[in-house]
């Protein structure tokens, strides 16, 4: 293949670009930085934008398969920045493949856009949209997932969507730095009983999956058309999994508790203040966030296993590992 990955620069996309090199692949990376230790891995580089229609058509000249991976993540902000991100830019990008040529087209989209506000116990892809979101992220996500799934087979182009959730490990410049940092400043409270189970995406298999969607997607493949939820096949208890990243930071448990109600109050109570006196960075607590922390996520693989072969590489157990050596080798991660 060669391949175009979006935000090739970024946590996930950059080990979708290591996989692609090492099997093989011809790499183009579209990012608004410069990334010069995956160049000379032998990565061509196109700097821009996937708003910008020029740095689109010039990233996937000769490109056959895009992974659009690139998207503005986040809970707080207008509304106008995440649409024009995550689905003009995605819109874009579609516009540009198909000019192009390219034959696949594999999106990076959420289980959020499915987030209807309650627990999701087992669940699979029957899941129907929500009519309202509590944040933009997961509303301008599903706008083009749909897009993205609306867009298979027009110009010969078989596209899929992949929905990993809570992607983690080595590298992670988001979620983990973040937990570290507002633990060790006493700013994290456990919401709810903390029975909640979650699915989890180890890094290393989330970027696998998108290149076993990309070797089996084709415009008549099972795959085509369609939305997959990816993570391991277990889900475990998001609080007990929280405390043992913690203790590989070697930073002390969280012992605060709060109640799922009491955090929804507050949360709710944020965000009016929030935007009544237009304060621009992100509250503590939303009412999105209370509910992601507080019930149960947890997300079947099987169709993803029958649809293009998914198949996770590395156990939670060496993903701890490897999260392990990371910690205890680098600077301390910092959130992007």
């Amino acid at each position: 293949m060669h391949s175009l990955v979006t935000g090739g620069g970024g946590f996930l996309g950059r080990y979708i670009v290591e996989q692609l090199l090492t099997q093989g692949h011809t790499v183009t990376i579209l990012a608004r930085g410069r990334y010069p230790e995956l160049q000379s891995l032998g990565a061509r580089f196109v700097q821009g934008s996937v708003t910008d229609p020029l740095a689109a058509a010039s990233a996937c000249q000769g490109v056959d398969t895009i992974f659009h991976v690139a998207a503005l993540p986040g809970i707080w902000g207008p509304w106008k920045t995440y649409y024009e991100t995550n689905t003009l830019g995605t819109r874009i990008m579609l516009d540009a493949a198909r000019n192009a040529g390219a034959s696949r087209f594999i999106y990076t989209s959420s289980p959020s856009v499915v987030f209807d506000g309650k627990d999701h116990l087992d669940a699979d892809e029957s899941l129907p949209y929500p009519k309202d979101y509590l944040c933009y992220y997961p509303q301008s996500k599903a706008l083009a997932e749909r897009e993205v799934l609306a867009s298979n087979g027009i110009s010969g182009m078989a596209t899929c969507a992949l929905r990993p959730h809570l992607i983690w490990g080595p590298r992670d410049n988001h979620l983990i730095p973040r937990l570290i940092q507002r633990a060790k400043a006493g700013k994290i409270a456990q919401i709810g009983d903390g029975e909640n189970l979650v699915s989890m995406s180890y890094v290393e298999n989330t970027a696998a999956a998108h290149l076993q969607a990309a070797a089996a997607l084709n415009i008549n493949s099972a795959c085509a058309g369609k939305a997959f939820f990816i993570n391991e096949p277990e889900p475990v208890p998001l609080w007990t999994w929280v405390n043992d990243i913690l203790s590989l930071a070697h930073v002390s448990p969280v012992k605060k508790k709060l109640s799922a109600s009491s955090a929804y109050k507050i949360g709710a109570m944020m965000e009016a203040t929030y935007k009544l006196f237009h304060i621009k960075h992100e509250p503590l607590m939303t009412r999105f966030l209370a509910l992601q922390l507080s019930q149960s996520h947890s997300y079947r693989v099987d169709a993803a296993r029958r649809d293009f072969h998914y198949q996770p590489l590395i156990t939670t157990q060496q993903g701890m590992q490897r999260l392990a050596c990371w910690l205890e080798n680098s600077p301390t991660p910092h959130p992007a």
